[in-house]
């Protein structure tokens, strides 16, 4: 949700309209997250402002209204030359106040523009903050809950206790009063050139381009206790008894670029000449790669300021066990992997990229050769996940989805007991958990609010936790004990495909690993290891399907509401398909376990009524049978996924997908795919964004 991008530009000239188009591309590489507002800003002059001045353009709307806004105005000398400039960009998903200009980011100040912020995330306790700014005259002009922090920092500054007072300073200030989870980004005209910006809870990372070789991709952290102190602390403001801590001496420990010690030895660039060099911001890698590969994560807490082209991160105190350094590291995306190519829309790229990305999940951690599986980040961990009492799988929506698909064959794998949570619902219950239990916690994004919620929750309780993921560097694989990266590559659409399938791969994988000194299962094992070989062939013959699934969509197009039924290892087929649908074409659809037909659900049947059933040679064949057989019988009209030798099912069929046969436990795999294409198709035809579903957003980094 959200989107985060700004740029900097140090000794490296760049026209006005230059500036704007990089601000402008950045954005557009994060519409996939969902907004539904943009703003930027950017210095002056301009024709009829003076030097210093910051303008703020907002506009309702996709990025293209704000890209048109720009060129509207007429004020605004594009061809002017800057040599250092820095300019910050931001699209918003409402969550306080409707979408609208006024409500959109940038957020500012005072009516001078004076500090401008955009923001990830929520500010948990804004309105005791906006209690008590409004106490002291400062006017607020937007219903969000980000507005507070401009209006602080302006607070902090107007009440600065020495002129010389650094940027960070002020910010390290700000976020000692804020609740909630935040990535931010600061620009002043107090500060002109200067950026700084923090998280805490939400994604934030820094893209470092220079002509010539970094002098060091390790940056050490500046702590307060290791710096001076100001001389003037006696003489702080404290703001109120509202907040959660009030202002006291340590705050007022140099947090900024050091006024009273030389930094220069702490910072990127730093010794002697600066050389020309460009610093994006963003809330994702996908902003920044086609500037630069070279990126530095932030994490929670951390302050990283730019001054005079030089990059610091700077922290309040050092914690024990705390890396004293952040490294930037090279990104192994490339810039075609986030474009459409061919495909109409990124989901569409993602669900036929799924033959490459399975095997990109397998790649040198399965040996078809010997049959063994290795996954590097678990290896070391493994005695102790085998002498755990429970595994429990946390996640939500489609990654909650992937654990439900494969709790089955790792109860039977691991022989352990298997929870499979909702986090948003795991944290309502306050469920026990015990030093013994291992926790995986699963999210594409590696950012999922609830879901890291709930990680903080397990570690408090001393359980060993495992993230599964696709996002390196994401806040899940920083903060798990080991994990599994699922290597889906990029995916840009909103509804989750490819990551899916190889989440439901990863964790196959972890069962795999888990069993391979059982004997008694060795039979099963070799099964299932012979089955992922061949599975991006299976994969590859499901999707030429395609237009098949495309006419039957032409069908159900018009229609209300859509049942999809199953049960044992394609129960998570139906609800993920369910989910699919409901996701970008905004039809009624639920996922139905066919066990439950006569418990409700039956009342719901009628020749009205479309019906898609997975029915698959497995255990439950039988009992998949007796529910078609009540669904016929009350003029249903069923749409089937089947083996494609199964006259059975076919005869009893108002229309048929028929599927290659595979062992039981992947067969999910090869089910869900269909309706995910039906999903594609439904959404085209009902003229809808299929990347952008109205309403959500790709990284939920809120509750």
């Amino acid at each position: 949700m959200c989107g985060i991008f700004a740029y900097l530009n140090h000794r490296v000239t760049r026209t006005r309209k230059e500036i704007f188009e990089t601000l402008v591309k950045g954005l557009q590489r994060l519409e996939y997250r969902g907004y539904d507002s943009a703003g930027i800003a950017v210095d002056g002059p301009y024709k009829d402002m003076k030097d210093g001045h910051i303008c703020l353009i907002k506009q309702r709307g996709k990025v293209k209204a704000l890209d048109e806004e720009l060129y509207k105005k007429d004020t605004i000398d594009f061809e002017a030359e800057l040599d250092n400039h820095f300019g910050i960009a931001h699209t918003r998903w409402a969550t306080h106040g409707e979408p609208s200009a006024l409500n959109s980011h940038p957020h500012r100040s005072d009516k001078n523009n004076e500090f401008v912020v955009i923001h990830n995330g929520i500010i948990t306790n804004y309105k005791e903050l906006k209690k008590y700014l409004e106490s002291k005259g400062y006017e607020f002009e937007s219903e969000t809950d980000t507005e507070v922090i401009p209006k602080l920092i302006k607070y902090l500054y107007d009440n600065r206790e020495r002129d010389d007072i650094s940027f960070s300073t002020l910010v390290e200030r700000v976020i000692q009063q804020l609740e909630g989870a935040f990535a931010l980004v600061f620009k002043s005209s107090r500060f002109p050139d200067e950026a700084v910006a923090t998280r805490r809870g939400s994604p934030l990372l820094i893209g470092v381009r220079s002509k010539n070789e970094l002098s060091s991709e390790h940056i050490p952290i500046q702590y307060n206790n290791e710096r001076a102190v100001f001389s003037s602390c006696s003489s702080r403001v404290a703001l109120s008894g509202h907040f959660k801590e009030d202002l006291n001496e340590k705050n007022y420990r140099n947090s900024g670029q050091a006024e009273n010690s030389d930094n220069s030895d702490n910072c990127l660039q730093s010794t002697g000449h600066v050389e020309p060099v460009e610093y994006y911001f963003a809330s994702d890698a996908s902003a920044i790669i086609e500037h630069t590969n070279k990126v530095l994560y932030l994490e929670d807490d951390d302050i990283a300021a730019v001054v005079e082209g030089k990059l610091s991160i700077h922290r309040m105190k050092r914690s024990a066990g705390e890396d004293p350094v952040r490294v930037i590291q090279t990104l192994q995306m490339e810039l075609q992997q986030i474009m459409k190519g061919n495909f109409k829309a990124f989901m569409q790229k993602e669900i036929f990229e799924q033959p490459e990305s399975v095997v990109n999940t397998m790649r040198g951690r399965i040996c078809f050769e010997t049959n063994t599986v290795v996954l590097g980040g678990l290896k070391d961990h493994l005695k102790e996940i085998k002498r755990c009492r429970r595994l429990i799988m946390i996640g939500c929506g489609t990654s909650f989805h992937a654990a439900v698909a494969t709790r089955q064959i790792l109860e039977e794998l691991t022989e352990l007991p298997v929870m499979v949570e909702l986090a948003s619902d795991f944290l309502d219950r306050n469920t026990p958990v015990f030093r013994d239990d291992v926790c995986f916690f699963i999210s594409q994004s590696g950012e999922t609010a609830d879901t890291l919620m709930a990680l903080r929750y397990c570690k408090e309780r001393g359980a060993l936790t495992v993230g599964v993921t696709n996002t390196v560097g994401s806040s899940i694989s920083r903060d798990t004990d080991c994990g599994v990266h699922i290597n889906a590559g990029p995916e840009i659409g909103v509804a989750s495909t490819k990551a899916y399938t190889s989440q439901f791969v990863s964790l196959i994988m972890f069962g795999l690993m888990m069993c391979e000194d059982r004997i008694s299962l060795q039979t099963r094992r070799m099964e299932i290891i012979k089955g992922l070989k061949v599975l991006p062939e299976h994969i590859k013959e499901v999707l030429s399907l395609d237009q098949k699934i495309r006419d039957i969509a032409d069908e159900l197009y018009q229609q209300k509401s859509l049942l999809v039924m199953g049960r044992g290892f394609n129960y998570a087929t139906c609800l993920e398909g369910a989910l699919k649908i409901k996701e970008i074409t905004y039809m009624h659809s639920e996922g139905i376990l066919a066990g439950e037909l006569k418990h409700g659900p039956l009342a719901l049947i009628d020749k009205h009524m479309p019906v898609i059933m997975v029915v698959m040679r497995d255990a439950c064949y039988t009992k998949c049978q007796n529910a078609l057989q009540q669904v016929t019988a009350r003029q249903g009209r069923p749409i089937i996924l089947c083996c494609q030798d199964d006259l059975e099912s076919m005869k009893n069929a108002y229309k048929t997908i028929e599927l290659p046969h595979t062992v039981d436990c992947l067969q999910a795999i090869l089910s869900v795919i269909p309706l995910q294409l039906l999903s594609f198709h439904l959404a085209v035809l009902r003229g809808y964004d299929v990347d952008c579903p109205r309403n959500l957003a790709k990284s939920v980094t809120v509750e």
